[in-house]
Order: C-alpha cells, then structure tokens, then sequence
C-alpha cells in the first residue's frame, strides 16, 4: 500500500508538471522526511556500459554489499535513462546510474521534488562515430544516425549539435534522420549499411569504430577541458531522507569501485568486460575495451557546474520546453562526509543544492 500511494504521489506530480511547466516558484517543497535508519532494501538501477564501469565494479567486487552490511542489495539493469526514470519516479527503485539529462528530466518531471543528484561517476565516453566517407557535417543530410533513446544524454547532444550546425531534424534528403534504437540494435544496422551512425556511450562508439567506423565528433571536445558528466548517481528525496545512512554506504561502496577501477585498470577491464557479458550474452574485444577505457575517466565529482549548461542543451534540443530551474537539484553532504573520510577535497554544488 505505501508503495501505491509513492506512486499515485508521484504520478500527481507529474500531471502538475505537465500544466505548469518547468517553473517552481509558486510551488511549496515536499515536507522533510524523518530518518528511519538504515534501509532494509537498496533498488539500485545501471547500465551494463563501460560508462558505468563503478556501478557494474562495485556490483561485482562486493564493494556495495560489502558496505551496505545488512541492506540488501537489488540491482536492476536499463538500457537508457528514460526508462530508469520511469523506475525511480514509479518508486521501483531507489537510485540510479544516469545520464545527465535524464537526471534534469527526472527533477523537472517531478517538479523539483522526487530525486537528488547525490554524486558523479563517470566523465567523457561519447562520440558520433559515423561512416568514414563523412567527413563534415553536412554530409550527414539524408542520413539516419542512432541514439540509445528519446531523450537520453546523447540524444540531446546529438539534437544540440544539429542544430548548432544548421541542420534540419526528420526525413528527407535535406535532412538529419534521428533514430532511437537500443545500442546492439544500433551496432548491427551499422553493420549491415541501413543506418550511417550514432551518438553513443561506450563501449558502443568503440564497437562501431571496431566495425569500421570513425569519430566525427568526440564530445570531449565540446566542453571546455574536456569534462562532462557522462553518468551521474541519483537518489529518489525520501530515500536520501529517511535512510542517510544507508545512501552514505552506497557511496562509500562506488568511492571504492573508482578507486579500484584508477589504480587496478588491467583488473577494473576484466571485471567491467565479464560484467557485460553476463548482462548482454556477449564480451568485448580486447581492442574495444583498452579504446573505451581511454575515453573515459572515474570520479565521485558530478560537475554540478555544468548542469544549468546540459538544462540549456535540452532545450536546444528539443527535450525540455523551457530550462529548468535546478535549485534543490544536488545534494553533496553524504558524498562530502565520504570523500573526507577518504582523504579527499569536497566537491561544489555550485550553487544547484539551494532551495528557490
């Protein structure tokens, strides 16, 4: 029953959403929730990528488990954020491994109340790899190019990019084709010639590479010293409310899977590698792995700096209809405690962890 009633709450907030837009400013926060202690159940959600290599490492290794003690751990597996939303808004899980943008889209959703940005985790890893006879932007008129979903953190990119070069969206040959297709399906039309390419998250641009594509643009070089929060940790509020504890142990537990996946690399491929042959019935080569691995780097920063930037690309791209006000977004005290129990600087919230 608590659970139907979380989600009729939520579903409530939805349709509120839909009338009144992205803006908060008449809205009254959601009453604070009272700690209850450490939880009984931690539903954790993430993708089988090498994008979210210290999810799929602190899975495998135990470092989760071994944190979270007497919390169980049930982890869920999604192949873009969209439909992790779905979970966490639903109230099916409790955290996620995401894109940035679907993060923005599960607060602006809820209308600033349901999730938290409690931590970063991975940085860099997405490119548009097309065939090699394209060479320019405008040579990707008529063609149809993939992302892993509507809506998803390379589906705004890519959204933003045409559009920043002049270039139409829909069919026809004066035109950009944007199709969503989950990434196997992507690497497989790749393959056969129907589709020209995609804005991917490893370990998916390296594959299509593997297949004979090339970078057209990596989206490291869009972002000035080439950081971006790839994938970020979200936290549903009630959860992050009533159980700190149990949210501090969750990062303490990815704090180990990136300092594990820095300092052991050879080992944190391995494990990522098997990891995503158990989930997707298939194994990297050692070729895509070692170039996936080099596109990316780990830490527990999310960058919250860039946030109200990715807010404006959504709009540019045509996920959001006006930018979202970010304010309440972030909330770094339970990763904070983490990274000074570690010996590690805390990280700024740039303003995003205070209330409008």
């Amino acid at each position: 029953m608590r659970s139907r009633t979380r989600s009729l709450l939520v579903a409530a907030l939805i349709s509120l959403t839909a009338l009144a837009g992205c803006s908060r400013a008449t809205e009254s926060p959601a009453p604070q929730q009272a700690a209850t202690g450490p939880a009984a159940e931690l539903r954790l959600g993430y993708f089988p990528n090498i994008t979210h290599a210290p999810a799929l490492i602190g899975d495998a290794k135990g470092f989760f488990a071994e944190e979270l003690g007497a919390t169980k751990l049930t982890t869920q597996q999604f192949n873009a954020g969209p439909d992790e939303v779905s979970a966490l808004l639903g109230g099916s899980l409790d955290a996620g491994f995401i894109g940035s943008s679907p993060a923005i889209n599960a607060f602006a959703k809820s209308n600033g109340q349901a999730i938290r940005l409690i931590a970063g985790s991975t940085s860099g890893g997405a490119q548009l790899v097309t065939t090699p006879d394209i060479t320019a932007p405008e040579q990707l008129k008529g063609k149809i190019i993939a992302t892993p979903q509507l809506g998803n953190t390379q589906d705004v990119a890519l959204k933003k990019w045409l559009k920043e070069n002049g270039l139409e969206i829909g069919e026809g040959p004066d035109r950009v084709t944007v199709q969503n297709l989950d990434n196997p399906r992507t690497l497989d039309l790749y393959r056969s010639g129907e589709i020209a390419g995609g804005w991917l998250p490893e370990p998916w641009s390296s594959r299509l590479v593997d297949a004979g594509a090339h970078v057209l643009v990596d989206e490291k070089t869009l972002w000035p010293g080439g950081q971006f929060p790839t994938t970020v940790l979200i936290v549903r509020t009630e959860f992050l409310q009533q159980h700190p504890e149990t949210v501090e142990a969750l990062l303490r537990g990815e704090q180990k899977a990136i300092d594990f996946a820095q300092n052991n690399q050879a080992e944190a491929k391995t494990v990522t590698n098997d990891a995503i042959k158990e989930f997707t019935g298939s194994s990297l080569s050692p070729a895509v792995l070692d170039r996936a691995f080099s596109e990316l780097s780990f830490s527990s920063d999310p960058l919250a700096a860039t946030f109200p930037q990715l807010s404006k690309d959504s709009v540019t791209a045509g996920a959001q209809q006006k930018e979202v006000d970010l304010n309440g977004f972030v909330d770094l005290t339970a990763l904070n405690n983490v990274r000074q129990a570690a010996g590690l600087p805390a990280v700024d919230a740039a303003g995003l962890d205070e209330q409008g």
